[in-house]
C-alpha cells in the first residue's frame, strides 16, 4: 500500500489528526450529505471522525498541492473474498472544490495505482443514479456501469420513519482496461 501519491495537482496521503479543521469545513456542509450518509458535523464530531480515519488505512486526504489544504478524501478498500482481489471505491470532495476535475485527478490516480502496484484485478463502485456529477466522474477516469441495484439502501427516513430507499448503480474498472485508458 501505498504512503503517498502525487498527481499534476494533488497530493494523496493517509489522513491525520491536523485534518480536523478542514475536514469540518466540507463536513459540516449540509451538501455533501445529499447523497450521503449523516448530517453535517459539528467540530468536535470532526475532530472525532478526524481520528478515527487516521486511524484507518482505507482513508486518503486529498490535498492541493499548491496550498496544503484538504479538500476532500477517499477510501480504497479491499472486499471479501481477498482471493478476489477487489476493491471499493468512494469519494468526498467539498462542495468548494468540485467541478474542476480534482475528484477524476485523485480517485484516477488511486485506482490505477491499486489495479497496478497494488496487484488488484477489479475496483468497485456504487452511486446514486441521480449523482450525476458522482457517475459522470467515474465513467471519466474509465470505469463501466455494470448494473442497477434498485431500491437497495437508504440513507434517510421518512416522516412516519418508514425508510426512503434509493437505486444504486454499479460500476467497476479491471485491471486489464487500465492500459487502455487516457
Amino acid at each position: 500500500m501505498i504512503g503517498s501519491l502525487n498527481t499534476p495537482r494533488l497530493l494523496l496521503r493517509r489522513l491525520r489528526l491536523d485534518d480536523a479543521a478542514d475536514l469540518y469545513e466540507y463536513l459540516s456542509d449540509p451538501q455533501t450529505y445529499r447523497f450521503e450518509p449523516g448530517e453535517p458535523l459539528e467540530r468536535a464530531q470532526a475532530d472525532a471522525r478526524a481520528a478515527d480515519l487516521a486511524a484507518s488505512p482505507h482513508f486518503w486526504a486529498v490535498v492541493l498541492r499548491s496550498t496544503g489544504k484538504m479538500i476532500g478524501q477517499l477510501y480504497l478498500a479491499q472486499i471479501t473474498p481477498l482471493e478476489h482481489l477487489t476493491c471499493e471505491l468512494g469519494y468526498i470532495l467539498s462542495p468548494a472544490y468540485q467541478r474542476q476535475g480534482y475528484g477524476a485527478e485523485a480517485a484516477g490516480a488511486r485506482v490505477r495505482q491499486a489495479l497496478t502496484a497494488d496487484g488488484m484485478h477489479r475496483v468497485v463502485a456504487h452511486c446514486n443514479p441521480q449523482n450525476t456529477a458522482s457517475w459522470r466522474l467515474l465513467e471519466r477516469i474509465g470505469f463501466r456501469r455494470e448494473g442497477l441495484h434498485r431500491q437497495d439502501i437508504f440513507f434517510r427516513r421518512g416522516a412516519a420513519g418508514e425508510p426512503l430507499w434509493t437505486d444504486t448503480y454499479v460500476y467497476a474498472l479491471l485491471a486489464a482496461e487500465v492500459a487502455r485508458l487516457p
